[in-house]
């Protein structure tokens, strides 16, 4: 016996009531997704271009990457490197947080958060996350604050931007500067006001699985030249220099080469050139999946705030395992549901699966070896006790997300399908439930 769903502009979605995993047939056939990014002529020809140009390390592309990036974003200053993660570690190094200081980290995001504190000998302190956005909690920020504090990085995860106005004023009234980890939410605004333009500096990413995709890549972003002119000096050699210095001089600090390539920076140009088309993709990709799963029991969808612009990097479900009655074995019932759907042909997975206080880096406190930076004489104590933060705990634990099946090209039949397959696998239980 089969179930119909109706969708208003494709027609009828027949659901077998025999998941794949028992022998029925796949919800998403084999071949209809297709991978992310869409690679064009435009593309091919300004990477050709670049490798013709003969300077490969940081070229005119890197150059003119940088200036568009900045009027497309709405910042003054933009230097491109080669990572996320030593974006973050420049706006680390720019906003002059040093050894032994605290910085503010939600506990739910990507690792990169925190170990660039690490990287600057920084302790990262984390607080839990607020349940319906999974960005930071600003209520639980103050708590967190101590006389080491230095800065508080602003993860706007997922795409969906942080509450920035709730940051900034404790970040005013305290005297912190403000990092903005944007490497996620490229284009995701509040009020209008795009990512990466409230805070101190930002940091962007245009890894392979981002919106604006490069294959590897980042960006420093602020609209302070005196933060432009700190965060430089690890992109390049950690070199300092006076004005009129001959060109033999000292080099002081470790120097952790944060440049970019000519050729990836030509990459990353191409594509932004489509990356507004790419992000009004993802999002009616979002809202198409959001239609045909409102209802559904179980499910705890995505959603964003009034006046916040949610760009949907990633569509993070949450199970509902108190209704589905799986709360004290919920992260085992979670996989077998990523299981079930994984089968049903559905591009889902565990993006984090735990509060990054609870890695191993953190639960050791020995980051550089004996201890350090934890074991700093000027270091303060921090409680990495995962107790600390059941939202970030929980959502871990009831979470699955998916990044491929809402980008380009990949269009509403995709985002169709997968929602057929949460629909089977929700509305078939008892054949999850009993699978060893």
């Amino acid at each position: 016996m089969a179930r119909e769903r109706f969708t208003r502009k494709r027609g009828p979605i027949t659901l077998p009531e025999t998941l794949d995993i028992r022998g029925g047939p796949k919800a998403v056939p084999d071949g209809l997704m297709r991978p992310w990014p869409p690679i064009s002529d435009l593309d091919r020809r300004m990477v050709l271009a670049s490798l013709d140009g003969g300077q490969h390390t940081y070229g005119p592309n890197c150059k003119a990457l940088e200036k568009e990036f900045a009027a497309w974003n709405g910042n003054r200053h933009v230097l491109v490197c080669n990572s996320g993660t030593a974006a973050l570690h420049m706006c680390l190094a720019a906003c002059a947080c040093g050894t032994g200081d605290e910085v503010i980290v939600p506990a739910y995001t990507w690792p990169s958060s925190a170990t660039c504190c690490l990287h600057h000998n920084c302790i990262p302190v984390f607080v839990d996350i607020d349940w319906a956005t999974m960005n930071i909690d600003p209520a639980a920020i103050e708590a967190a604050i101590t006389p080491r504090t230095r800065a508080i990085v602003a993860v706007h995860l997922h795409g969906l931007a942080a509450d920035m106005e709730a940051i900034l004023a404790i970040a005013r009234r305290r005297g912190l500067k403000v990092i903005e980890d944007g490497c996620q939410s490229h284009g995701a605004a509040l009020k209008g006001r795009k990512v990466g333009t409230f805070g101190d500096c930002a940091a962007f990413s245009t890894n392979q699985n981002k919106s604006l995709s490069s294959g590897e890549g980042g960006l420093f972003v602020t609209d302070d030249p005196a933060l432009l002119e700190q965060g430089k000096t690890l992109w390049y050699f950690g070199e300092n220099r006076v004005p009129d210095a001959s060109v033999e001089y000292h080099t002081y600090g470790m120097g952790w080469m944060y440049r970019q390539s000519d050729v990836l920076a030509a990459l990353a140009r191409a594509q932004l050139t489509r990356l507004d088309g790419h992000l009004a993709q993802q999002k009616a990709n979002a809202a198409r999946l959001t239609e045909r799963l409102t209802g559904v029991a179980g499910l705890v969808l995505p959603s964003a705030p009034p006046g916040y612009d949610h760009t949907y990097y990633n569509y993070t479900i949450r199970f509902d395992m108190d209704a589905l009655g799986h709360a004290a074995d919920a992260k085992a019932m979670r996989d077998k549901l990523l299981a079930a759907l994984r089968a049903e042909g559905a591009d889902v997975g565990v993006w984090q699966g735990w509060p990054v206080p609870e890695m191993t880096v953190f639960r050791a406190r020995n980051a550089y070896g004996k201890g350090c930076p934890w074991r700093c004489p000027y270091a303060g104590e921090a409680d990495y006790s995962v107790e600390q933060f059941p939202v970030a705990k929980r959502h871990s634990d009831w979470h699955v997300g998916m990044t491929t099946p809402l980008r380009s090209p990949n269009g509403p039949e995709v985002a169709e399908r997968v929602a057929a397959a949460f629909r089977k696998v929700l509305e078939n239980l008892d054949q999850v439930e009993v699978r060893v």
